[in-house]
């Protein structure tokens, strides 16, 4: 120890990447670990305020001293992740790679292109299924990323393991960046075959990251008012709704979310504990975040404090899934501690304990 695993409770984009970034800050973590591979996006800001999309890297690469680490199960499409590096002019001392990592070639995204994938499941065509495909039949290792001229200046210093095993001994804090959400879990989706390609369970996150079980002594599970599965045919939503409806309710013109990966309208429903209490389950966290809590009511993300009707919203979440929540996201740029009104009387409103950015306003994402 000590390890933190960033975890999704549902389907996906609850804002793990925004609590990862929230967590590096906080704990002072030297290494920011992000696994999985280019299929999904994660969302956080810069200290001005810019908004950053990182389908590769960790949202920790905006911090200046924080090591980046793409583990030996990551997934890597060479021109995303090279296009991330050059965004935001990353250093390369400040990415490590591990040289077992498996490249998303062109061929594996023409492959899922191609592919009915998109009409069966609501697949982004990413390519990183047919990678995955490749890695386990055994062809060849022509496609690691130590045969990559690019991605050699990131592997040169060996297996990433040895680094983080380093690190561990001398007490730093590691965070693993888990991807997607439970709900998507090759293996332990209910809705299969509506699923993702991998497992997405925070004990599999450690193992592609090259760690033990041991070393995990922090699992935070991340979920959010309203789920969302992308758009298409993509799987069951319970009580699915429009974007309008939740704009609606929550009293602002508009509001939408697209995907960051093919840019399609999400679908949106109302919370579904069910969910949830299995990611609970199976992944034992020690920490629970509510994210989009703006949704349920707007004026909580200019006033950052839960407002009576959302903090009853939230207490109910929090019955249905016999747990209760250690933080809460009224908007893109902020993570504050629950604090219930109904449970402490008299208590003063939540306080702002983390801020990203002075703004007060939805996103169309987080």
């Amino acid at each position: 120890m000590p390890v933190t695993v960033v975890v999704g409770g549902q389907f996906g984009s609850e804002g793990k990447g925004k609590v990862a970034h929230f967590l590096v800050r906080h704990a002072g973590a030297r290494v920011a670990v992000r696994v999985g591979g280019p299929n999904s996006g994660h969302t956080s800001y810069d200290h001005r305020g810019k908004r950053h999309i990182f389908r590769q890297l960790p949202t920790a690469a905006l911090e200046p001293d924080t090591t980046c680490v793409l583990p030996a199960g990551s997934l890597i499409d060479v021109d995303v992740l090279r296009q991330e590096v050059e965004r935001i002019q990353l250093p390369p001392e400040r990415l490590v790679i591990d040289p077992g990592a498996f490249i998303v070639a062109k061929e594996h995204v023409r492959r899922e292109r191609h592919s009915t994938l998109r009409d069966r499941i609501g697949s982004t065509q990413s390519g990183t299924g047919a990678a995955m495909i490749d890695r386990i039949r055994r062809i060849s290792a022509d496609n690691l990323a130590n045969t990559n001229a690019y991605l050699r200046r990131f592997t040169a210093q060996g297996p990433a393991v040895e680094l983080l095993r380093t690190l561990l001994s001398t007490g730093e804090r590691i965070l693993v960046e888990g991807t997607q959400g439970f709900g998507l879990s090759n293996i332990h989706a209910r809705d299969y075959p509506f699923a993702t390609s991998r497992d997405t369970t925070a004990a599999t996150f450690v193992a592609e990251t090259g760690l033990s079980p041991l070393d995990v002594d922090e699992i935070v599970l991340v979920v959010r008012a309203f789920p969302i599965r992308v758009g298409g045919n993509s799987g069951p939503l319970p009580s699915e709704v429009d974007w309008e409806t939740v704009a609606q309710e929550c009293g602002v013109d508009s509001l939408v979310e697209r995907t960051t990966v093919t840019n399609a309208v999400r679908r949106v429903g109302r919370f579904d504990p069910t969910v949830v209490r299995a990611a609970i389950v199976s992944n034992t966290p020690t920490k629970l975040v509510l994210n989009h809590v703006d949704y349920l009511d707007s004026h909580t993300s200019q006033t950052q404090c839960l407002s009576p009707y959302a903090d009853e919203q939230v207490s109910c979440y929090e019955t249905a899934i016999g747990r209760r929540f250690d933080w809460i996201g009224l908007s893109p740029f902020s993570l504050i501690p629950r604090i219930s009104r109904n449970r402490t009387p008299g208590s003063k409103p939540n306080g702002v304990t983390d801020s990203f950015a002075s703004r007060g306003q939805i996103a169309d994402e987080y």
